[in-house]
């Protein structure tokens, strides 16, 4: 088990990994003209920046000599990773559908997990220059004001120093349910669910938002409920289930009700709900 000496040791890497991608991500994202826009095996887009983020991940958390499972190298074989005890499961660019169309709602996913469980996350908003960190049984917590910086060396006192733990107090109360959905992969499930939900709640607020802020929103308590119908893979969630967790909710899939499991053969989730701390459904 991971001991709160190393949890101080890897917690640096891990942030500044973080900033770094989100350099590289910042620097393509003010040329439109040279995204470089291709598509994936899945028919999924993916851009110089997935690309140049995924190589500043990979450089700068190689140090650490614990193993990488990216988004932009989902093609290593299950034997290989199987057996991992310790690895960084990384989104280097979560969110290029919003990134290609400019709308600013795009993070950087790395969580570490151990045994298959995170035992530590970050999520990085590189536009609005928020960082989000969870240690498991540790809390959840937002930093603002962290530029992206292709040099960043953050030490431990410097990242704890000054952030707020989550939930925010003033997104304790709200009088309607406020229900996140992805901005770009919607289906008709997800159009019933919703319908259901509205049965209960008549005046409920749909919130429209990219990425996986939306798990940020829920944990800082801007967001009450996410409904997901649509495929994501681990590195789309790992980071964020444990930063809401840390702040007091919750993700269970759907329609079974349990836990998102990792590291398994197929990388892909099932659909799944996700509730802030003070959501009452």
């Amino acid at each position: 088990m991971i001991n709160d000496k190393v949890r101080m040791y890897l917690l640096p890497p891990l942030f500044n990994a973080a900033v770094r991608a989100g350099a590289s991500i910042m620097n393509i994202y003010k040329n439109l003209d040279d995204y470089d826009i291709s598509l994936k095996d899945d028919k999924t887009p993916i851009t110089l920046a997935d690309r140049l983020a995924h190589k500043t991940i990979r450089e700068y958390l190689g140090r650490t000599r614990i193993p990488i499972l990216s988004e932009e190298g989902r093609e290593m074989r299950y034997d290989e990773r199987r057996n991992w005890e310790l690895y960084w499961l990384v989104d280097p660019l979560d969110g290029t559908v919003e990134f290609i169309k400019g709308n600013n709602e795009f993070t950087v996913n790395i969580a570490l997990m151990e045994n298959n469980v995170c035992m530590g996350a970050v999520i990085y908003v590189p536009y609005f220059e928020k960082m989000y960190v969870a240690g498991r049984d540790s809390g959840s917590y937002v930093k603002e004001h962290i530029a992206p910086d292709a040099a960043a060396e953050y030490t431990y006192d410097q990242i704890v120093t000054g952030w707020r733990q989550l939930p925010l107090e003033e997104g304790a109360e709200h009088p309607r349910l406020r229900v996140a959905v992805s901005r770009s992969h919607q289906t008709p499930e997800t159009a019933e669910h919703i319908a259901r939900l509205r049965e209960a709640y008549p005046d409920l607020e749909i919130i429209e938002q990219g990425s996986s802020y939306k798990f940020c929103l829920l944990a800082e308590g801007k967001v009450d409920y996410y409904v997901r119908t649509t495929h994501t893979y681990e590195w789309d969630t790992a980071a964020g289930e444990l930063i809401l967790a840390e702040a007091g909710g919750r993700t269970r899939t759907l329609p079974d009700d349990r836990e998102l499991l990792y590291n398994e053969e197929d990388l892909r989730n099932p659909w799944f709900v996700c509730r802030s701390k003070h959501c009452k459904i």
